[in-house]
């Protein structure tokens, strides 16, 4: 059995039956025969269910909502934010996947040759539970308008949302079984791998889990895309807003409770402002409301689950010890649940546990800078290479260290990093690789078919 808890009040929500590995074998082999027939559908067609399930996902935002705030503690705006959010992209699919699909005609040395862009086939997508919905949309969206077929492992902890997912698009009029979710523990994902119909995986979540999957692909030649972990650094110049700085990192730090690939983690501050930049973004940071997820008036539920909270806490505590000023937040509240306060780490320096590991909830961290050079170097001074921004009033000298200097598949000038469907989204380094989104994302699961007429 498979439970998910509250993190709110530990209490358990529901539990969920494994899928067996009979029916692993008969889900992989049903979405295989319906992807065969799926593919010959024409895209105008394929966009008719899409655009229903978008219709469908608002229909229900708010009992969807509902229920991400109590699988995973997301409050309630936010949960309504991600349904919308799971919607756009649908309807980006529907309307773009005529042109992205397009033949792509060459000028070669015969009378026609062009590029084809044909489905791969039934695409394993591992999923995490911090964006139960936009993570899984944003692959199933442009892996079924493409003509492919799709499974879905989710994390355990958010099985009522994977269901839910599941149920949507049959509603919506795709055919029953081209996606399917598989009810598995991490342990199983191998063996919806191996099965000789899924042909590729794509992986949100851990480095350790990219890399356990990512390997047992490459030991079958299947092609992955991964988007794992991110340590993203904000670099805030002398010369800034300060206050429209702090606020919008303040804002990034807690969405999602902190527990966002791109989230802001270190923010790392030219020397003769930082003292000041610390008090804005503290007083940012203290703004948010702590409290029941479903309470409207909640910004930062509890965390998703008691031992990531303990393993965050962990982390500040091993920074503060090797000399991190506490500024924050930082203590354990006497509550029920998995809450953990706004905090703020300041004087953070190489060696501190917050400076080197990803902190995957509302915890930042101060790092002080001599000048430009030296932030750009503290900055890229991480194995993780997700995101990244600059803010500065130089806009030009802004975007010029975003886009040659900073090592990150995206950086943002005076804004936070935030993905969008219309724009290519993955990381470097152990951050993955493979793009998800925009025409490149959705290309990532199709043959690339090289066509010549003699």
């Amino acid at each position: 059995m498979i439970s998910s808890i509250s993190p709110t009040d530990g209490r358990v929500l529901a539990e969920y039956e494994e899928t067996t590995p009979s029916e692993v074998k008969e889900h992989i082999e049903t979405a295989a025969v319906l992807q065969r027939e799926w593919e010959s559908v024409s895209i105008a067609d394929r966009a008719v269910p899409m655009l229903r399930l978008a219709d469908l996902l608002e229909a229900n935002r708010d009992e969807l909502a509902a229920l991400m705030a109590d699988e995973m503690g997301k409050p309630v705006s936010q949960g309504q934010g991600e349904v919308d959010k799971s919607a756009w992209a649908c309807r980006h699919y529907a309307e773009n996947a005529e042109r992205i699909l397009a033949d792509e005609h060459i000028v070669a040395d015969r009378a026609k040759s062009y590029v084809a862009y044909r489905p791969l086939g039934v695409v394993l997508a591992v999923m995490p539970w911090n964006f139960p919905l936009w993570q899984v949309y944003r692959f199933l969206a442009p892996a079924l308008m493409g003509g492919n077929g799709g499974l879905l492992k989710h994390a355990s902890n958010v099985m009522g949302s994977a269901l839910w997912i599941d149920r949507l698009a049959v509603e919506a009029g795709f055919p029953d079984g081209l996606f399917r979710t598989l009810v598995l523990p991490s342990s199983r994902v191998d063996e919806a791998l191996e099965h000789p119909a899924v042909v590729a995986a794509t992986l949100t979540g851990s480095d350790p889990a990219g890399r356990a999957v990512a390997s047992k692909a490459g030991s079958l030649l299947k092609k992955t895309v991964l988007e794992l972990g991110g340590s993203d650094p904000y670099v805030v110049l002398a010369d800034a807003d300060l206050e429209q700085a702090a606020a919008t990192c303040a804002n990034s730090r807690l969405i999602n409770g902190g527990q966002s690939c791109i989230s802001a983690k270190r923010f790392i501050v030219e020397e003769p402002v930082v003292e000041r930049f610390t008090e804005l973004l503290a007083e940012g940071l203290s703004k948010a409301v702590m409290g029941d997820p479903h309470d409207p008036a909640t910004t930062l539920g509890p965390m998703a689950r008691q031992d990531l909270r303990d393993d965050l806490h962990d982390q500040v505590e091993r920074s503060v010890e090797a000399g991190a000023r506490l500024v924050l937040g930082g203590q354990v509240p006497d509550l029920p649940g998995a809450f953990y306060p706004p905090t703020l780490l300041a004087d953070v320096a190489k060696g501190m546990a917050v400076y080197h590991e990803e902190t995957f909830g509302p915890v930042a961290s101060v790092i002080s800078a001599a000048d430009l050079d030296d932030a750009v170097r503290i900055a890229n001074d991480t194995d993780f290479g997700l995101g990244a921004a600059i803010f500065t009033t130089d806009v030009e000298l802004g975007e010029r260290v975003a886009r040659d200097r900073l090592q990150a598949g995206a950086a943002f000038v005076n804004a936070f990093v935030a993905s969008d469907p219309r724009l290519p989204f993955g990381g470097i380094k152990t951050s993955g690789y493979g793009r998800e989104l925009s025409d490149m994302g959705m290309r990532e699961f199709l043959n690339a078919k090289t066509v010549v007429v003699a």
